[in-house]
Protein backbone atom coordinates (compact mmCIF):
# COMPACT_ATOMS: atom_id res chain seq x y z
CA UNK A 1 0.00 0.00 0.00
CA UNK A 2 1.27 3.48 -0.84
CA UNK A 3 -0.20 6.89 -0.02
CA UNK A 4 0.57 9.97 -2.12
CA UNK A 5 -0.24 13.37 -0.61
CA UNK A 6 -1.57 15.96 -3.04
CA UNK A 7 -0.93 19.70 -2.86
CA UNK A 8 -4.67 20.33 -2.59
CA UNK A 9 -4.72 18.52 0.77
CA UNK A 10 -6.13 15.23 -0.46
CA UNK A 11 -4.33 11.98 -1.09
CA UNK A 12 -4.30 8.93 -3.35
CA UNK A 13 -4.09 5.42 -1.94
CA UNK A 14 -2.61 2.72 -4.15
CA UNK A 15 -2.85 -1.01 -3.43
CA UNK A 16 -1.04 -3.99 -4.90
CA UNK A 17 -2.07 -7.51 -3.98
CA UNK A 18 -1.18 -11.12 -4.71
CA UNK A 19 -4.18 -12.41 -6.67
CA UNK A 20 -3.50 -16.00 -5.59
CA UNK A 21 -4.40 -15.02 -2.02
CA UNK A 22 -7.06 -12.33 -2.38
CA UNK A 23 -9.34 -10.66 -4.92
CA UNK A 24 -10.95 -7.27 -5.43
CA UNK A 25 -13.53 -7.80 -2.70
CA UNK A 26 -10.77 -8.82 -0.32
CA UNK A 27 -8.85 -5.68 -1.18
CA UNK A 28 -11.90 -3.48 -0.56
CA UNK A 29 -12.44 -5.25 2.77
CA UNK A 30 -8.85 -4.36 3.75
CA UNK A 31 -9.31 -0.73 2.64
CA UNK A 32 -12.50 -0.41 4.69
CA UNK A 33 -10.73 -1.88 7.73
CA UNK A 34 -7.85 0.59 7.37
CA UNK A 35 -10.35 3.46 7.13
CA UNK A 36 -12.17 2.27 10.26
CA UNK A 37 -8.99 1.89 12.29
CA UNK A 38 -7.78 5.30 11.09
CA UNK A 39 -10.99 6.75 12.55
CA UNK A 40 -10.30 5.12 15.97
CA UNK A 41 -12.48 2.01 15.61
CA UNK A 42 -11.62 -0.62 18.24
CA UNK A 43 -12.01 -3.49 15.78
CA UNK A 44 -12.93 -4.06 12.13
CA UNK A 45 -16.65 -4.18 11.35
CA UNK A 46 -15.92 -7.08 8.98
CA UNK A 47 -13.82 -9.82 10.56
CA UNK A 48 -11.60 -11.57 7.97
CA UNK A 49 -12.49 -15.19 7.17
CA UNK A 50 -9.95 -17.72 5.83
CA UNK A 51 -11.88 -20.93 4.97
CA UNK A 52 -9.88 -21.67 1.82
CA UNK A 53 -11.33 -25.19 1.76
CA UNK A 54 -14.60 -23.77 0.37
CA UNK A 55 -12.99 -23.08 -2.98
CA UNK A 56 -10.25 -25.71 -3.07
CA UNK A 57 -9.93 -28.84 -5.14
CA UNK A 58 -9.83 -31.83 -2.82
CA UNK A 59 -10.20 -34.60 -5.37
CA UNK A 60 -7.15 -36.32 -6.80
CA UNK A 61 -8.90 -38.70 -9.12
CA UNK A 62 -6.78 -40.31 -11.84
CA UNK A 63 -9.70 -39.95 -14.27
CA UNK A 64 -9.28 -37.22 -16.89
CA UNK A 65 -10.74 -33.82 -16.07
CA UNK A 66 -13.72 -32.75 -18.16
CA UNK A 67 -12.86 -29.16 -18.99
CA UNK A 68 -15.83 -26.78 -18.78
CA UNK A 69 -14.76 -25.20 -22.08
CA UNK A 70 -12.18 -26.20 -24.73
CA UNK A 71 -10.38 -22.94 -24.03
CA UNK A 72 -9.48 -24.20 -20.55
CA UNK A 73 -7.44 -27.12 -21.82
CA UNK A 74 -3.86 -26.55 -20.60
CA UNK A 75 -1.29 -25.27 -23.06
CA UNK A 76 2.08 -26.85 -23.56
CA UNK A 77 3.83 -23.49 -23.36
CA UNK A 78 6.43 -22.26 -20.91
CA UNK A 79 5.88 -18.54 -21.39
CA UNK A 80 4.07 -15.89 -23.39
CA UNK A 81 7.21 -15.27 -25.46
CA UNK A 82 6.32 -17.98 -27.95
CA UNK A 83 5.35 -17.09 -31.50
CA UNK A 84 1.81 -15.71 -31.61
CA UNK A 85 -0.29 -14.37 -34.47
CA UNK A 86 -2.28 -12.08 -32.16
CA UNK A 87 -1.24 -8.47 -32.65
CA UNK A 88 -2.29 -7.72 -29.07
CA UNK A 89 0.37 -10.05 -27.69
CA UNK A 90 3.10 -9.35 -30.26
CA UNK A 91 2.95 -5.54 -30.14
CA UNK A 92 5.46 -3.94 -27.69
CA UNK A 93 3.90 -1.88 -24.92
CA UNK A 94 5.59 1.33 -26.08
CA UNK A 95 3.63 1.03 -29.33
CA UNK A 96 0.29 0.73 -27.53
CA UNK A 97 -2.03 3.32 -26.02
CA UNK A 98 -4.63 3.20 -23.27
CA UNK A 99 -7.94 5.08 -23.26
CA UNK A 100 -10.89 5.13 -20.89
CA UNK A 101 -14.32 5.22 -22.53
CA UNK A 102 -17.27 6.87 -20.79
CA UNK A 103 -20.82 5.54 -21.07
CA UNK A 104 -23.30 7.93 -19.50
CA UNK A 105 -27.12 7.94 -19.66
CA UNK A 106 -27.13 9.31 -23.22
CA UNK A 107 -24.69 6.68 -24.51
CA UNK A 108 -26.58 3.86 -22.80
CA UNK A 109 -29.88 5.00 -24.30
CA UNK A 110 -28.30 5.01 -27.76
CA UNK A 111 -26.95 1.48 -27.30
CA UNK A 112 -30.27 0.24 -25.92
CA UNK A 113 -32.01 1.56 -29.03
CA UNK A 114 -29.98 -0.93 -31.11
CA UNK A 115 -31.66 -3.87 -29.34
CA UNK A 116 -35.00 -2.36 -28.43
CA UNK A 117 -37.86 -4.58 -29.54
CA UNK A 118 -35.67 -7.68 -29.81
CA UNK A 119 -35.00 -8.40 -26.15
CA UNK A 120 -37.48 -10.21 -23.95
CA UNK A 121 -35.52 -9.23 -20.86
CA UNK A 122 -33.67 -5.97 -20.37
CA UNK A 123 -29.93 -6.25 -20.87
CA UNK A 124 -27.64 -5.03 -18.12
CA UNK A 125 -25.27 -2.16 -18.86
CA UNK A 126 -22.36 -4.60 -18.46
CA UNK A 127 -23.78 -7.03 -21.03
CA UNK A 128 -24.57 -4.32 -23.56
CA UNK A 129 -21.26 -2.44 -23.26
CA UNK A 130 -19.29 -5.69 -23.33
CA UNK A 131 -21.08 -6.88 -26.48
CA UNK A 132 -20.41 -3.65 -28.37
CA UNK A 133 -16.81 -3.27 -27.22
CA UNK A 134 -15.97 -6.90 -28.03
CA UNK A 135 -17.23 -6.44 -31.58
CA UNK A 136 -15.48 -3.08 -32.08
CA UNK A 137 -12.23 -4.38 -30.58
CA UNK A 138 -12.29 -7.49 -32.79
CA UNK A 139 -12.77 -5.40 -35.95
CA UNK A 140 -10.11 -2.89 -34.88
CA UNK A 141 -7.51 -5.61 -34.38
CA UNK A 142 -8.05 -6.96 -37.89
CA UNK A 143 -8.43 -10.63 -37.06
CA UNK A 144 -9.21 -12.94 -39.99
CA UNK A 145 -12.87 -13.85 -40.50
CA UNK A 146 -12.30 -17.57 -39.89
CA UNK A 147 -10.25 -17.12 -36.71
CA UNK A 148 -11.79 -17.90 -33.33
CA UNK A 149 -12.07 -15.11 -30.77
CA UNK A 150 -12.78 -15.58 -27.08
CA UNK A 151 -14.64 -13.57 -24.47
CA UNK A 152 -13.63 -14.24 -20.86
CA UNK A 153 -15.88 -12.82 -18.13
CA UNK A 154 -14.74 -12.52 -14.53
CA UNK A 155 -17.53 -13.77 -12.26
CA UNK A 156 -17.54 -13.27 -8.50
CA UNK A 157 -18.53 -16.39 -6.54
CA UNK A 158 -20.05 -14.12 -3.89
CA UNK A 159 -22.73 -13.12 -6.37
CA UNK A 160 -26.42 -13.85 -6.00
CA UNK A 161 -26.14 -16.49 -8.72
CA UNK A 162 -24.14 -18.77 -6.41
CA UNK A 163 -26.77 -20.60 -4.35
CA UNK A 164 -24.87 -23.87 -3.99
CA UNK A 165 -21.55 -22.80 -2.40
CA UNK A 166 -22.29 -19.95 0.04
CA UNK A 167 -19.28 -17.69 0.58
CA UNK A 168 -19.20 -16.41 4.19
CA UNK A 169 -19.22 -12.70 4.93
CA UNK A 170 -15.62 -11.60 5.44
CA UNK A 171 -14.06 -14.12 3.05
CA UNK A 172 -11.29 -12.20 1.32
CA UNK A 173 -9.68 -14.97 -0.73
CA UNK A 174 -9.71 -15.22 -4.50
CA UNK A 175 -13.29 -16.20 -5.35
CA UNK A 176 -13.69 -15.43 -9.02
CA UNK A 177 -14.32 -17.71 -11.97
CA UNK A 178 -13.88 -16.96 -15.64
CA UNK A 179 -16.35 -18.58 -18.05
CA UNK A 180 -15.40 -18.27 -21.71
CA UNK A 181 -17.37 -17.81 -24.91
CA UNK A 182 -15.86 -18.49 -28.32
CA UNK A 183 -17.05 -17.71 -31.84
CA UNK A 184 -15.41 -16.99 -35.17
CA UNK A 185 -14.77 -13.40 -36.16
CA UNK A 186 -17.29 -13.73 -38.98
CA UNK A 187 -20.00 -15.03 -36.62
CA UNK A 188 -19.36 -12.28 -34.07
CA UNK A 189 -19.31 -9.35 -36.48
CA UNK A 190 -22.14 -10.43 -38.79
CA UNK A 191 -24.74 -11.45 -36.21
CA UNK A 192 -27.21 -8.87 -34.85
CA UNK A 193 -26.05 -7.06 -31.72
CA UNK A 194 -28.84 -8.70 -29.75
CA UNK A 195 -27.25 -12.11 -30.44
CA UNK A 196 -23.92 -10.91 -29.05
CA UNK A 197 -25.67 -9.57 -25.96
CA UNK A 198 -27.36 -12.93 -25.47
CA UNK A 199 -24.02 -14.70 -25.85
CA UNK A 200 -22.53 -12.50 -23.12
CA UNK A 201 -25.48 -13.30 -20.85
CA UNK A 202 -25.36 -17.04 -21.55
CA UNK A 203 -21.63 -17.06 -20.80
CA UNK A 204 -22.28 -15.44 -17.43
CA UNK A 205 -24.98 -18.00 -16.62
CA UNK A 206 -22.83 -20.95 -17.69
CA UNK A 207 -20.83 -20.87 -14.46
CA UNK A 208 -23.82 -20.91 -12.14
CA UNK A 209 -23.95 -24.69 -11.61
CA UNK A 210 -22.09 -26.47 -8.85
CA UNK A 211 -20.71 -28.98 -11.37
CA UNK A 212 -19.18 -26.22 -13.49
CA UNK A 213 -17.58 -24.56 -10.46
CA UNK A 214 -16.15 -27.89 -9.32
CA UNK A 215 -14.76 -28.58 -12.79
CA UNK A 216 -13.14 -25.14 -12.94
CA UNK A 217 -11.55 -25.63 -9.52
CA UNK A 218 -10.08 -28.97 -10.56
CA UNK A 219 -8.85 -27.46 -13.83
CA UNK A 220 -7.08 -24.59 -12.06
CA UNK A 221 -5.56 -26.96 -9.49
CA UNK A 222 -4.23 -29.29 -12.20
CA UNK A 223 -2.70 -26.47 -14.26
CA UNK A 224 -1.36 -24.21 -11.52
CA UNK A 225 2.17 -24.41 -12.99
CA UNK A 226 1.10 -23.90 -16.60
CA UNK A 227 -0.99 -21.53 -18.62
CA UNK A 228 -4.61 -22.59 -18.52
CA UNK A 229 -6.37 -20.68 -21.27
CA UNK A 230 -4.80 -19.52 -24.51
CA UNK A 231 -4.59 -15.69 -24.32
CA UNK A 232 -4.50 -15.30 -28.11
CA UNK A 233 -7.50 -13.35 -29.46
CA UNK A 234 -9.03 -13.24 -25.99
CA UNK A 235 -10.94 -10.30 -24.55
CA UNK A 236 -11.34 -10.39 -20.77
CA UNK A 237 -13.89 -8.18 -19.03
CA UNK A 238 -14.40 -7.51 -15.32
CA UNK A 239 -17.30 -5.70 -13.67
CA UNK A 240 -15.52 -3.71 -10.95
CA UNK A 241 -18.06 -0.92 -10.46
CA UNK A 242 -18.18 -1.69 -6.75
CA UNK A 243 -14.50 -0.72 -6.33
CA UNK A 244 -15.35 2.96 -6.72
CA UNK A 245 -18.49 2.83 -4.57
CA UNK A 246 -16.75 4.44 -1.61
CA UNK A 247 -18.91 2.67 0.99
CA UNK A 248 -17.08 2.85 4.28
CA UNK A 249 -14.02 4.56 2.85
CA UNK A 250 -14.13 7.54 5.17
CA UNK A 251 -10.70 8.32 6.60
CA UNK A 252 -11.69 11.57 8.29
CA UNK A 253 -9.24 13.49 6.12
CA UNK A 254 -10.91 14.14 2.79
CA UNK A 255 -14.10 13.35 0.89
CA UNK A 256 -14.01 10.16 -1.18
CA UNK A 257 -13.80 11.05 -4.88
CA UNK A 258 -13.41 7.75 -6.72
CA UNK A 259 -11.22 4.81 -7.54
CA UNK A 260 -10.65 1.93 -9.88
CA UNK A 261 -8.10 -0.30 -11.56
CA UNK A 262 -5.34 1.27 -13.67
CA UNK A 263 -4.03 -0.27 -16.88
CA UNK A 264 -0.62 -1.56 -15.82
CA UNK A 265 0.60 -3.00 -19.11
CA UNK A 266 0.77 -6.63 -17.97
CA UNK A 267 -0.89 -9.54 -19.77
CA UNK A 268 -4.17 -8.88 -17.96
CA UNK A 269 -4.16 -5.25 -19.11
CA UNK A 270 -3.34 -6.33 -22.65
CA UNK A 271 -6.34 -8.60 -23.02
CA UNK A 272 -8.81 -7.02 -20.63
CA UNK A 273 -11.14 -4.17 -19.78
CA UNK A 274 -12.46 -3.12 -16.38
CA UNK A 275 -15.90 -1.56 -15.99
CA UNK A 276 -15.77 1.17 -13.32
CA UNK A 277 -18.04 3.92 -12.00
CA UNK A 278 -17.40 7.60 -12.66
CA UNK A 279 -19.12 10.95 -13.26
CA UNK A 280 -19.29 12.30 -16.79
CA UNK A 281 -18.71 15.96 -17.68
CA UNK A 282 -22.32 16.72 -16.76
CA UNK A 283 -21.95 15.18 -13.32
CA UNK A 284 -24.11 12.16 -14.20
CA UNK A 285 -23.44 8.67 -12.89
CA UNK A 286 -21.67 6.84 -15.69
CA UNK A 287 -19.55 3.84 -16.56
CA UNK A 288 -15.92 4.14 -17.60
CA UNK A 289 -14.22 1.22 -19.35
CA UNK A 290 -10.48 0.82 -19.82
CA UNK A 291 -8.91 -0.43 -23.04
CA UNK A 292 -5.32 -1.00 -24.20
CA UNK A 293 -4.66 -1.36 -27.95
CA UNK A 294 -1.95 -0.79 -30.54
CA UNK A 295 -2.04 2.84 -31.70
CA UNK A 296 -3.51 2.15 -35.14
CA UNK A 297 -6.07 -0.28 -33.71
CA UNK A 298 -7.19 2.31 -31.14
CA UNK A 299 -8.02 4.77 -33.90
CA UNK A 300 -10.09 2.12 -35.71
CA UNK A 301 -11.79 1.18 -32.45
CA UNK A 302 -12.86 4.78 -31.80
CA UNK A 303 -14.36 5.04 -35.28
CA UNK A 304 -16.27 1.78 -34.85
CA UNK A 305 -17.57 2.81 -31.44
CA UNK A 306 -18.59 6.25 -32.70
CA UNK A 307 -20.86 4.54 -35.26
CA UNK A 308 -22.70 2.56 -32.56
CA UNK A 309 -23.07 5.71 -30.45
CA UNK A 310 -24.08 7.96 -33.36
CA UNK A 311 -21.28 10.33 -32.42
CA UNK A 312 -19.47 12.44 -34.99
CA UNK A 313 -17.00 13.66 -32.38
CA UNK A 314 -15.67 10.60 -30.57
CA UNK A 315 -13.54 12.80 -28.26
CA UNK A 316 -16.58 13.34 -26.04
CA UNK A 317 -16.57 9.62 -25.31
CA UNK A 318 -12.96 9.35 -24.19
CA UNK A 319 -10.83 10.22 -21.19
CA UNK A 320 -7.23 10.45 -22.37
CA UNK A 321 -4.87 8.59 -20.06
CA UNK A 322 -1.91 10.43 -18.56
CA UNK A 323 -0.02 7.16 -17.94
Amino acid sequence: MELTRLKCGGFVGGFHMCHNMADGFGMIQLMITIAELACDAAAPSIIPVWKRELLSSTTHSPTPIVYPNPSYEPLQLNSLDSTCDDVMLSTPLDEMVVDYFIFGPREMTTLENHIRGYHAHSATSFELITAVMWRCRTIALGYKSNQTVHLMITMNARGRWNHHTPIPWGYYGNAHFSPIAQVTVDELCRQPLIDTVELVRETKLSVTTKECMKSMLETMASTRNRLCEDPARTYEVSDTKWIAAGNGLKLGWAEFVGGGIPVAGDITSKIGSDHMRCKNQDGEDSMVVSLLLPRSAMERFKKEMAVWLNKHDEKSLIIQSSL
